[in-house]
């Protein structure tokens, strides 16, 4: 099974139908008029042209959530621009301030369409949250664009009025040095990170074992440092190249050092501290079990519903069904392709 499927499919019931067939347009609408909320991401128009926009909606169903997700929004010039996240992550900026100072480069996961669907998430919720007062639904306009515009702030503030934005530095802190991955003498990388003049002073002491280092008139500051970092790498690397990437991280540990280790993927299923807040559960899948984490936040309300992920439309005549379909009418649908 894809591996997108997988992630984001867990706990669902799957119905499958071809809009472009009017019976399946009917069928759907018999279901919106059991929701609470009504998600969809086609094209900008396409819902309006199936009647299934919130302004269509809304007559007959006052109180229910429309969220509409696309790249650029429902209006403007952009509008029917096709938007895919690596698109939208050049849009938004984010490719100028990461990658090497030579290369941009994205993001190992698709953060334009994570940011729009929290969003999304969010601002149903608020939605909801609304209705419970007043009865009143939305209609809710995400766009994948401002979304990650707005995960934006942190460079675009830097770079107000005309100053220049971050520099593009790898796996290194734009700003703030030392902060970023070093490398030991066994070949491992350890990332470390530096807040303040007296982290820096532990760090010459304590780790790197060269305390006159903390007063060169280079590094006595991070503003200095920052400017003089590649001499100050130099030395770091050096002073690194006599030990292990495990005995680094123990020094910086007890000198009360931020650092962490560079996973892999399969660091990750390992990771010790999941494996100690019992973050993973078995479920099924139509191709056997695999396991997946718990959501993020844990709730002292309840446990977590870990159910199954299911096959492309296993649940189509079983929800088709409950809306009060007869099996005849299903089986057209079917035999037309359209479910």
């Amino acid at each position: 099974m894809a591996s997108h499927f997988v992630w984001v499919n867990r706990g669902k019931e799957s119905l499958t139908l071809d809009l472009k067939d009017a019976g399946a347009v009917d069928a759907l609408k018999k279901l919106v008029a059991k929701a609470d909320v009504l998600v969809q991401n086609l094209a900008p128009g396409a819902a309006a042209r199936l009647g299934l926009s919130a302004e269509a909606l809304r007559p007959a169903h006052p109180g229910l959530v429309v969220c509409d997700i696309s790249g650029y929004g429902e209006d403007g010039p952009y509008r029917d621009r096709k938007a895919y996240d690596l698109l939208i992550q050049s849009e938004a900026g984010f490719l100028s301030v990461t990658g090497s100072p030579d290369e941009p480069a994205k993001a190992g996961c698709s953060i334009a369409d994570i940011a729009a669907g929290m969003y999304a998430y969010s601002a149903i919720l608020a939605a909801l949250y609304a209705r419970q007062r007043d009865g009143i639904g939305a209609h809710i306009d995400v766009s994948m664009l401002e979304s990650l515009v707005e995960w934006m702030g942190y460079p675009l503030y830097y770079a107000f009025d005309g100053a220049a934005p971050p520099a593009r530095s790898g796996a290194e802190h734009a700003t703030i040095y030392p902060y970023g991955p070093f490398t030991a003498g066994d070949g491992g990388t350890v990332m470390l990170g530096l807040q303040n003049e007296r982290e820096w002073s532990v760090f010459c002491d304590r780790v790197l074992d060269d305390v006159a280092i903390a007063s060169d008139p280079r590094f006595v500051s991070n503003s200095l440092r920052h400017a003089n970092r590649d001499a100050l790498r130099a030395r770091i690397l050096e002073s690194f190249a006599r030990s292990t990437a495990a005995d680094l991280v123990a020094r910086l540990d007890a000198a009360q050092i931020a650092n962490a280790r560079m996973n892999t993927m399969d660091g990750v299923w390992a990771h010790p501290q999941l494996a100690a807040r019992d973050r993973w559960r078995r479920v099924e899948t139509p191709v056997g079990p695999v396991t997946a984490a718990l959501p993020p936040a844990r709730h002292d309300r309840f446990e977590y519903r870990m159910d199954a992920v299911p096959a492309l439309g296993q649940h189509t005549e079983a929800i088709l069904a409950e809306l009060g379909m007869d099996l005849a009418s299903i089986g057209a649908l079917q035999a037309a392709g359209a479910a």
